[in-house]
C-alpha cells in the first residue's frame, strides 16, 4: 500500500468519506456512547444532524456562509503558506481537526458553537467569544497567526459555524458532539507500543515521520502531518493525550466512525502517548491556566497544584491523579 499515488489514495479518501457520512446520517437514532455526557432537555435522544448545504438561501448570507465552509474545508488554499488571501498557517486544513467541514458526529464538530459560546474557559481565565476560540485554533493548531476579526474570513469562519448550530437550543450540547472522553487506563500510556500501532496503521497515510502527505499543488495536505514543523503545536488541544486518544478512537484510521471504531481504547492512548511524544512547534504558554489548580489532569507541561510529575501528567497513569484532586 505504500505504493499508492496521491491521486488513488485522495480518490480513496474522498470514497472513505462519503461512505462515513451515509452511515452516519443514515441511522439517526443509533445512541451516543454511554460515557458521553449530553444536555438536551429530558426526553430530547436524536443524534445532532447538520443542516443541508442545498437549502442555504441564495442571497449575500448564504454566499458569506459558503465562503465560510470552504475556508474550514480548504484553509491552506486561502490561508496557508501559499495561500491565495494571506499566509497565515502551517498548511493544515480547520477540518483536518473539524472532520468533514465540522461536520462529523464524534469528529470534533461544531454542533455547539453558537449554543454555548461565549463561555468561561479555564485556560484563559475568562468568558471567551467564537473569535477568541477561531483564534486560539489558528495560533495552536495551525501554528499560524489568526485572521483579523473584522476580515471577511473571520465573518465567513462564524457565519458558518452560526448555521451549523441554528437550531439547537442557547446552553444545549448536542449528542454527537467533541470528542468522547475514554475511561482512564490502569498503567501510564505507552508510546513504544503506540510506535507499532502507527507503524500498522496509520504510517501509509501520515507517513513515517509524521510528514504527511502533500497535495499534488504543494497547497495543502491530503493527509495531514502529526508531527514535526508542520503540524500542531504544543499548546494545541490535541497535543493533551486525553483529547487524542477520544479523537482517534471514533475517528481513525480512514474509514472508522464512533458506530465502528478500528482502535481498541488501549490502542487509542498508546498511539496517542507516541504522537504527542514526537517534536512538535513550541508555543509560548505562560498565560494558560494561571489558577494551577484548574489545570486539566493530561495538561502535558507544568507548574501544576499537586505533587504529580510532568511525565505523569503527559502519560498517566491518570487515575492517582484524579483521586487526589477529589480529597
Amino acid at each position: 500500500m505504500n505504493a499508492l499515488s496521491p491521486q488513488i489514495k485522495a480518490t480513496t479518501l474522498a470514497l472513505l468519506v462519503l461512505a462515513g457520512i451515509l452511515a452516519a446520517y443514515s441511522s439517526p437514532e443509533i445512541p451516543a456512547p454511554s460515557n458521553y455526557v449530553t444536555a438536551y432537555p429530558a426526553g430530547a435522544d436524536t443524534l445532532w444532524q447538520p443542516p443541508k448545504v442545498e437549502d442555504l438561501p441564495k442571497n449575500a448570507e448564504g454566499g458569506l456562509i459558503l465562503y465560510g465552509r470552504e475556508l474550514v474545508a480548504h484553509t491552506a488554499n486561502y490561508l496557508g503558506p501559499k495561500g491565495s488571501v494571506k499566509q497565515n498557517t502551517n498548511g493544515m486544513n480547520c477540518q483536518n481537526c473539524h472532520l468533514e467541514a465540522g461536520t462529523k458526529i464524534m469528529g470534533n464538530n461544531y454542533a455547539a458553537v453558537f449554543s454555548t459560546y461565549p463561555k468561561y474557559r479555564t485556560r484563559s481565565g475568562s468568558v471567551e467569544s467564537v473569535v477568541k476560540r477561531i483564534s486560539d485554533c489558528f495560533e495552536r493548531s495551525l501554528n499560524g497567526v489568526a485572521p483579523d476579526s473584522s476580515s471577511r474570513e473571520m465573518q465567513a469562519m462564524i457565519a458558518y459555524m452560526k448555521w451549523l448550530g441554528h437550531d439547537v437550543p442557547k446552553g444545549v450540547t448536542p449528542k454527537g458532539t467533541g470528542l468522547e472522553k475514554l475511561a482512564f487506563l490502569d498503567r501510564a500510556a505507552d508510546p513504544e507500543k503506540g510506535r507499532l500501532i502507527y507503524q500498522a496503521k496509520c504510517q501509509v497515510c501520515h507517513g513515517a515521520n509524521g510528514e504527511g502527505l502533500p497535495a499534488p499543488d504543494g497547497m495543502a495536505y491530503v493527509y495531514p502531518p502529526l508531527w514535526g514543523e508542520h503540524s500542531y503545536n504544543d499548546g494545541a488541544g490535541l497535543f493533551r493525550i486525553a483529547s487524542f486518544a477520544g479523537y482517534v478512537k471514533n475517528n481513525m484510521p480512514l474509514g472508522a466512525t464512533y458506530q465502528n471504531p478500528q482502535l481498541t481504547d488501549e490502542e487509542a492512548w498508546d498511539l496517542a502517548a507516541f504522537v504527542n511524544s514526537r517534536p512538535h512547534p513550541h508555543r509560548e504558554q505562560s498565560g494558560d491556566w494561571m489558577d494551577n489548580s484548574q489545570k486539566p489532569i493530561d495538561a502535558p507541561y507544568g507548574p501544576y497544584a499537586d505533587g504529580f510529575s510532568e511525565q505523569q501528567h503527559k502519560f498517566g497513569p491518570f487515575q492517582p491523579i484524579a483521586e487526589a484532586r477529589k480529597k
